[in-house]
Order: C-alpha cells, then sequence, then structure tokens
C-alpha cells in the first residue's frame, strides 16, 4: 500500500496549529483583560492547554501519517486512515460511481490534493487525503478509465 505525500505532515501540523490558536484566543484575551485579577488562574488554565496543543501538534502529524495507507487495483480501492479512531476501507471497483479530486486553499498551498471515491455504500464515500498533486491527477485517471471497463451497474 502506498502513503500519502510527507508534506501531508506539515498540511496536518498547520491545519492543526491554526485550530489550536483559535481555541487558544480566548486565553490570551481573557490574561489580558483581567488586569491585576492575579496570575494563578491563567496557569491553571493555560498551561494545560498549552501542553495539550504541543503534545497534539508534535504527536498527531507522525502518527497520521504512519497510518494512512491507500491502493488502488484492478479489482478495488483500499484505504486505511485515522490516528485515535482508525478505519479500513475497501471498495469494489465495480461499485465506483464517481471519482473527484479537490484541493482547498490549505491543500494548494502545500501542494496537496485529496480524492473521493463514491460507491453506492451507506458508510459514504472512501476519502484519500494528503496525496502529491500528481499521484492525486494519476489516480483520479487510472481509477476513471478501471471504471469505465467494468460491467455493472454500480450499485
Amino acid at each position: 500500500m502506498h502513503r500519502v505525500s510527507p508534506r501531508a505532515l506539515w498540511y496536518w501540523a498547520v491545519r492543526a496549529a491554526v485550530l489550536w490558536t483559535v481555541l487558544l484566543l480566548p486565553q490570551v484575551i481573557w490574561w489580558f483583560a483581567d488586569g491585576d485579577g492575579g496570575r494563578l488562574p491563567h496557569l491553571v488554565v493555560g498551561v494545560p492547554w498549552l501542553v495539550l496543543a504541543a503534545v497534539h501538534l508534535g504527536v498527531m502529524p507522525q502518527w497520521r501519517y504512519r497510518v494512512h495507507r491507500w491502493e488502488a487495483t484492478d479489482t478495488a480501492v483500499y484505504t486505511q486512515t485515522g490516528w485515535l479512531s482508525q478505519e479500513r476501507r475497501i471498495a469494489p471497483i465495480s461499485r465506483v460511481q464517481t471519482v473527484d479530486s479537490e484541493r482547498g486553499p490549505l491543500e494548494q498551498l502545500f501542494k496537496l490534493a485529496n480524492v473521493t471515491v463514491t460507491t453506492a455504500s451507506a458508510a459514504g464515500p472512501i476519502k484519500i487525503d494528503g496525496l502529491a498533486v500528481q499521484d492525486a491527477d494519476q489516480l483520479v485517471a487510472d481509477l476513471t478509465t478501471r471504471v469505465g471497463q467494468t460491467t455493472g451497474d454500480a450499485t
């Protein structure tokens, strides 16, 4: 099975850093707005948040990179994703209905793309996030060709 792009490590870290910045902003505002109200409550709340943010930013991208895998064969699309909760999905090529690629602003910054394989499954589409753009383009082209060669109605 293939790994996602190594640039996905930085993408995940930056995306998480944005989230932590938004979550920590009220703490910083409280710190400055409190004036002489004492610094102990700020330390009791702020230090654990900072430690949690640092651990999350240091561990999560590495962990996700070690877990995330994907493969597309003549018969199926396989994915393995997650970091705390991990999921493995397999979609037979005969069940594939659409293959899409998407690049948001942050993905474009890191030269990454996401591929979504939609099937008739009630579990929803299979998503492969964090691919290098050329890998995503090649995967979409390959899957489109394979799906076009498959007989059946994809249901």
